[in-house]
């Protein structure tokens, strides 16, 4: 690890003891909050600018560092802003504190995980290359996974930031309006489990989950336009169809057959394909005649005195032909 590395991490992780070591936590509680609103709201109105600002900067932050508290904080933007302005200050602040997280994540760890899990992390880049964003939006939709591990997992990956971004924002905003609009009656509530009822957990998890179902209904339909156009058969008369008699060819189609299974075997031109015609065969064919015809031309490096050799270049390619129709059975 770097010395900028553990600049970044010496620095994140004083952040997180301060903050313990302080009990800061006890702000970000729901009791705090209930005994503490009506003073809040009064210094907000008095200067909102100002407590805009510092609520927006204490909300990147909190959810930059993986603090706990980011549900209260949300619950608190209702109470002190309101539903509309609220839900605004809290869906930026949030996805610009998750996305901090996630660049940290992949400054901090990336290099290290792909050292060690190379293989295994090339596949689960390769599955959110194809697919990532549409998995983001259903974990951002279901509160019951943790953002903030959401976060540093993705950060380990090869995620764009600006997808990373923008369907953070997209994916947290329904569960966003829940909390900040749960805020505004802040008298009513008691804990943070009361929020969010096992009905609409479950709409969230359903809505998370129709990207993906989306995706496969029309990977589905798109298929059965293509074959569309011919008409399944009721039998089949081969198991395999190969197609080029070349060496991987004639092997499948040998290793099939050995099988028991009904292959065909098509090749347009010739059998054994260019290993056996053009390329590898006649090739070191050729190369076995002139290493021999250069090594009786160096005779005494050998401790012979003397050899000599006489040829005849189409008696070589003959030589070649005759190598190609013994390999060829």
């Amino acid at each position: 690890m770097t010395r900028n590395k553990i600049a970044v991490l010496i620095v994140l992780g004083l952040g997180v003891a301060i903050f313990f070591l302080l009990g800061l936590e006890r702000y970000l509680s729901i009791e705090f909050l209930g005994t503490s609103v009506q003073s809040l709201r009064r210094d907000a109105q008095a200067n909102a600018f100002a407590a805009m600002t510092i609520y927006f900067v204490l909300y990147v932050i909190v959810t930059a560092l993986s603090l706990p508290g980011a549900a209260v904080l949300t619950l608190a933007g209702g109470a002190l802003f309101g539903l509309m302005l609220g839900t605004l200050l809290i869906s930026f602040a949030s996805t610009l504190g998750a996305t901090l997280a996630f660049l940290a994540s992949r400054y901090l760890l990336r290099d290290w995980v792909a050292g060690r899990f190379g293989r295994r992390l090339e596949a689960i880049d390769a599955g959110l290359t194809r697919d990532g964003a549409a998995y983001l939006f259903m974990l951002r939709l279901v509160p019951a996974f943790p953002f903030f591990l959401i976060n540093l997992l993705l950060g380990l990956s090869r995620m764009r930031t600006r997808t990373f971004y923008w369907v953070s924002q997209l994916g947290m905003l329904p569960g966003t309006l829940v909390y900040v609009n749960a805020g505004t009656q802040l008298a009513r509530i008691h804990s943070l489990s009361g929020i969010l009822s096992p009905g609409l957990v479950g709409a969230f998890v359903l809505l998370g989950v129709f990207p993906l179902l989306a995706k496969k209904f029309s990977e589905t339909l798109s298929a059965g336009k293509i074959y569309a156009r011919w008409q399944k058969p009721r039998r089949f008369d081969r198991n395999l169809i190969v197609i080029g008699g070349g060496s991987a060819g004639l092997v499948t189609a040998y290793i099939a057959a050995a099988l028991r299974a009904k292959v065909t075997l098509v090749e347009k031109h010739a059998m054994g394909g260019d290993c056996l015609n053009t390329g590898c065969v006649p090739s070191k064919a050729l190369i076995r005649s002139a290493r021999l015809l250069s090594q009786i031309s160096r005779s005494r490096e050998f401790g012979i005195r003397s050899a000599q050799a006489e040829f005849d270049f189409a008696d070589v390619m003959q030589r070649v032909q005759d190598v190609i129709a013994a390999v060829a059975p």
